[in-house]
């Protein structure tokens, strides 16, 4: 059950998450958009449950959001700090 818990954490603790480098502004939009996106993930998994073919759908869906939550927690670990304050002290335009 530890183990669990740890991975848990990684993701929903905000201390313990990769995105703890980011500022606290942009850690909730991140998180905001990784929880709307979770949310379409299983609606449509389980929504689509009943047919064959959507279930196949429905794992690529899934597939999908882990592979697009491992690739934004891998971003903003390979960004430094320095990189990050520079964007949202000077935004474009």
């Amino acid at each position: 059950m530890p183990r669990m818990r740890n991975i848990y954490d990684v993701v929903m603790d905000e201390n313990k998450s990769p995105l703890k480098r980011l500022p606290i502004a942009q850690r909730f939009q991140v998180m905001v958009f990784l929880s709307f996106m979770w949310t379409t993930v299983f609606c449509l998994a389980f929504g689509l449950y009943a047919y064959w073919d959507e279930l196949m759908l429905g794992h690529v869906a899934l597939a999908s959001g882990v592979l697009i939550t491992g690739l934004t927690f891998k971003v903003v670990n390979l960004r430094s700090v320095e990189e990050i304050k520079s964007v949202t002290d000077n935004p474009p335009g």
